[in-house]
């Protein structure tokens, strides 16, 4: 019978843990005053929901300012078009005088000095011509520059929402309404509770017993004493040996190294906690 406990004893080996969230800091994007942070600590948000917004007025304003000046620009592009027009009406209009010039030189009936004439005529328009076209271009580019500027103010009024990134709960509140903030300031901690990571360590001896995507037992304490069983899934094992953390307070436990390995539980009625400790069962095999 002592044999026959003996060898039950060996079936289950636990190693030791807690349990873990990847924990995400949203920052903003955009600095000015907080107008309203839209969550509270525990509140559960979707990715993409409205964490809170940095005041964008000033941003609104300078886009209003921007398009006005947008406007009066590409009103001389108006301008310019009917310049240009009237150009080469002129220059058409030289082109042909220049020509008949030229054949009544010929006949002998039009003097050099005419034909000169009406060559720089047509030189000038041509040159007054390539002026205005260069105008045109200039102003392209300013048209251009301010859209880009536009754009840009468009992207930092989108920042202003501070939005989330994941499907998951709020850990912490850290800005308030009618705080200044810049960009890069926290404003919540959030992290997707509906799976924990339990990180726990083993041996050298138990390493053996795991594997990467291996299904495993995780247990916590039920109450009363009894201990709930929970199914995970091993995400990491470490490629290299450790000493035991701290919190093992024995001597002989704190001198072992031992191998941390991460395993990933769901967590769907929100029953285990961060923090919580818990237990990894290994099935060793009986001799």
């Amino acid at each position: 019978m002592l044999l026959l406990l003996g060898a039950c004893a060996k079936d289950d080996t636990a190693a030791w843990g807690t349990f873990e969230a990847d924990e995400v800091t949203v920052a903003a994007q955009a600095s000015g005053p907080v107008l309203r942070v839209a969550v509270r600590e525990g509140d559960k948000v979707e990715a993409g929901d409205v964490i809170a917004e940095v005041d964008a007025g000033p941003l609104a304003l300078q886009r209003d300012e921007l398009e006005a000046r947008s406007a009066t620009v590409t009103s001389r592009l108006g301008e310019v078009a009917a310049q240009r027009a009237a150009l080469q009406a002129q220059l058409d209009l030289a082109r042909r005088e220049e020509g008949r010039m030229r054949r009544l030189a010929e006949a002998k009936a039009a003097t050099p000095q005419q034909v000169d004439r009406a060559a720089r005529e047509v030189a000038v328009l041509v040159a007054q011509l390539g002026g205005i076209e260069a105008t045109r271009a200039t102003i392209g580019r300013e048209v251009a520059a301010i859209g880009t500027q536009v754009t840009q103010l468009d992207d930092r009024v989108t920042r202003s929402v501070v939005r989330a990134p994941l499907r998951g709960t709020v850990l912490v509140r850290v800005a308030e309404p009618g705080e200044v903030v810049t960009a890069g300031r926290p404003m919540v901690v959030m992290a997707a509770l509906d799976t924990l990571t339990f990180r726990a360590w083993v041996s050298g001896a138990q390493l053996p017993e795991i594997r990467l995507g291996a299904t495993v037992t995780v247990r916590t304490d039920g109450g009363g004493g009894t201990l709930v069983s929970h199914t995970g899934t091993v995400t990491w094992i470490a490629d290299r040996a450790e000493f035991t953390p701290t919190p093992i307070q024995t001597r002989d436990e704190r001198i072992t190294q031992v191998y941390a390995v991460k395993v990933a539980v769901a967590n769907p009625d929100g029953t285990l906690k961060v923090g919580m400790p818990g237990e990894l069962v290994l099935t060793v095999a009986t001799p």
